[in-house]
């Protein structure tokens, strides 16, 4: 670990390995926030570890359980986050923490025990900005075991390394990320206007400005889904309006592949309004859920049959949200100039 320099203070058995500043964005996370700040002090890393929990207005007991972690934990420290948004959150965390590596983590994530140690081994041996994982969506309900199902095959999101997984290598973007904070330094942070895709639009500048991010495929990192129709719904229509505003942001930075769900909900409104007077528009949209049927067929195989049964539901959601929540982003939330 040379790369990074030794505290004088810090004991012989972690010398070699940086301290680590993990920073956490926390609103309505009751239910899973002391399992996760556990798992991160627990983690199987010779050096120093610092949690940082940037609270928002929450709805449950949130705040009450951050509080008591930190008065148990010298090691963690809670800050305010009145905005509630995620972006300020991180900048707030990142603000209060004190050492040179920063890994983002959050509330609902559950870290394997050798996420940190693989990560530091990976920014030394790559030169790497950022490097992250997997996301392993995993559920516990038969509806999220669909969610779960979807997430991670190429029928509901595409090729994406950090979804479907592949080999180590350069990339685009990763799920959550431990950087250095000098990469951080050099592009500002997080741009807090992106109230959701804001890790896709500043790695895209980590990589703008000669940073490289490094997707590692060890760092595999278990993700709770949403838990109903209603919520997935809602997170997909988000991510597809703000991949939108960072499509306007950053010219070039949009493909195929992003573009499929658009396309996709237009020709099925296409067929859909021209079926009365074109019954073969109803191919369009016909053929769209036979697709999909299909494609659950084969993706759900293992799943329990009350999830298979959900599975063509969830990948409707996801698609359809995506692809209206693009085709709807006003102009309106453009990002202003950095």
């Amino acid at each position: 670990m040379k790369q990074f320099p030794d505290s004088p203070h810090a004991p012989a058995q972690t010398r070699g390995w940086p301290p680590i500043s993990v920073v956490m964005p926390i609103l309505n996370e009751e239910r899973h926030l002391r399992e996760a700040v556990d798992q991160i002090l627990a983690q199987n890393y010779p050096g120093e570890i610092e949690v940082v929990l940037a609270v928002g207005p929450s709805r449950d007991r949130t705040q009450e359980v951050a509080d008591a972690i930190a008065a148990a934990d010298p090691r963690v420290v809670v800050v305010p986050n009145p905005t509630g948004r995620t972006p300020n959150a991180l900048n707030a965390a990142i603000a209060a923490s004190r050492n040179g590596i920063i890994a983002r983590v959050d509330g609902h994530a559950m870290l394997p025990p050798d996420y940190l140690r693989v990560a530091v081994e990976t920014l030394v041996s790559t030169g790497a900005d950022n490097v992250g994982g997997i996301m392993a969506a995993e559920g516990i309900t038969a509806f999220e075991k669909a969610v779960a199902c979807a997430m991670t095959s190429k029928i509901g999101v595409g090729a994406a390394a950090f979804h479907v997984g592949g080999q180590a290598g350069p990339a685009d973007t990763v799920y959550l990320g431990v950087f250095r904070r000098s990469a951080l330094d050099r592009v500002g942070g997080y741009d807090e206007h992106f109230q959701r895709a804001q890790d896709w639009e500043m790695n895209h500048r980590i990589r703008r400005t000669g940073g490289l991010v490094w997707f590692e495929p060890r760092m595999r990192v278990t993700y709770r889904p949403r838990p109903n129709v209603k919520a997935l719904a809602k997170q997909y229509f988000h991510y597809g309006r703000w991949r939108r505003v960072v499509a306007r942001t950053h010219e070039g930075t949009i493909n195929l592949r992003y573009l499929a769900p658009p396309a996709a909900v237009l020709a099925m409104l296409l067929g859909l309004v021209v079926s009365p007077f074109f019954p073969l528009g109803l191919v369009i949209p016909g053929g769209y859920a036979l697709a999909i049927v299909a494609g659950s067929v084969v993706t759900g195989s293992g799943l329990p049959l009350s999830a298979r049964l959900r599975l063509p539901l969830v990948y409707a959601a996801m698609h359809c949200s995506w692809g209206w929540g693009f085709l709807t982003s006003p102009k309106a939330l453009a990002s202003p100039p950095r």
